[in-house]
């Protein structure tokens, strides 16, 4: 491929496991104790042959593990995707590297907030980049081989990893090693990236970045959401602790197919009572809940069949636009 006939994609380095080097070649799980963790354009000279695809542009942000990564550093990529659009018109996608442990909050945080129309493309590693059968250059190289993808255009924000390209509201983590670790359970993969092409089979329905009604540029910080986990036992302990703290929204990560414990019933029924929206998830990990009986009577609203980490993302950003029940509601039919 010709330099000059190249598509121009930016790299944003966040940290991960993906920018992490350990203590040798074999070592892919305690490598985070050695705190070395390469910046944007560190790792792009470490894996030198991703440049094959388009010239890449590294842009330093931060070099941490993804737990790290919170309201804070959305809004500053938010920011600096803007920045990189309007500073080259021509830009054909942007990369951004994170870790794999909150990956997919940033990407569905992003695919509701971003405003740039060219693809986002989030990709991350299971094993650090020195690790023998590593696969950090693959996903860095085929990420954007799928950023520079005219077919890539008008997704919503994408994550590549293990081959395959996922749609950030549907994507979660399902396993602490294994490579093919990000799945969509209910739906399976949007395309591949093989050797030979960028494939696509089907495209997202429910909106995304750029066309949201979200705008989080100039807010401090998003309405707090809490997420309260039901097991059997569970007296509503939790349910209290978040109501004390301020929580505007609390999302019930409950018992499929989606209700929680009698423990839970009261305080969140007096969470309602009292203005904060409750919204019924599941912890199964995948399907819908249903807007039945009990729910409708007990005042909860339900979370489609988003996991309760990403329920808790699209309610606190639906709580800076609206406190209506009935539009909170239609926002999560519609995202």
């Amino acid at each position: 491929m010709a330099a000059s006939a190249k598509p121009r994609v930016a790299f944003i380095g966040t940290g991960g496991t993906i920018s992490s080097l350990g203590a040798g070649p074999f070592d892919t799980l305690d490598y985070g104790a050695t705190g070395r963790l390469m910046q944007a354009d560190e790792i792009l000279a470490y894996f030198p042959d991703v440049a094959h695809w388009a010239d890449v542009t590294p842009v330093r942000f931060r070099a941490v593990p993804s737990p790290n990564i919170g309201f804070t550093e959305w809004k500053e990529l938010v920011l600096i995707c803007d920045r990189l659009v309007a500073g080259d018109p021509g830009l054909a996608g942007i990369v951004i590297g994170h870790g794999t442990a909150s990956l997919e909050e940033t990407a569905y945080a992003l695919n509701l907030a971003l405003k740039v129309s060219i693809p986002v493309v989030l990709v991350g590693s299971q094993r650090p980049a020195q690790a023998l059968s590593t696969d950090a250059g693959m996903n860095l190289a085929n990420a954007i081989r799928v950023a520079a993808s005219p077919e890539a255009r008008g997704l919503g924000v994408l994550t590549v990893l293990n081959d395959e390209i996922m749609a950030a509201r549907d994507v979660t983590k399902t396993s602490t090693f294994r490579m093919q670790t990000f799945r969509t359970a209910d739906f399976g993969a949007l395309g591949h990236a093989d050797g030979d092409t960028i494939a696509f089979y089907r495209r997202p329905l429910r909106r995304g970045a750029p066309d949201t009604e979200f705008d989080i540029r100039r807010l401090d910080a998003l309405p707090r959401v809490d997420i309260s986990y039901s097991y059997a036992g569970a007296d509503g302990t939790a349910v209290r602790a978040f109501l004390e703290a301020g929580a505007q929204g609390i999302v019930s990560a409950g018992f499929a197919p989606g209700f929680c414990g009698p423990g839970e019933v009261e305080p969140l029924r007096q969470a309602v009572q009292d203005g904060v929206i409750v919204m019924q998830a599941t912890r199964a990990g995948s399907g819908r809940v249903f807007q039945g009986t009990r729910l409708r009577e007990l005042g909860f609203l339900v979370a489609d069949n988003l996991t309760p980490q990403k329920a808790r993302i699209l309610l606190a950003m639906a709580l800076t636009v609206t406190r209506d029940p009935a539009e909170i509601a239609r926002i999560f039919s519609t995202y």
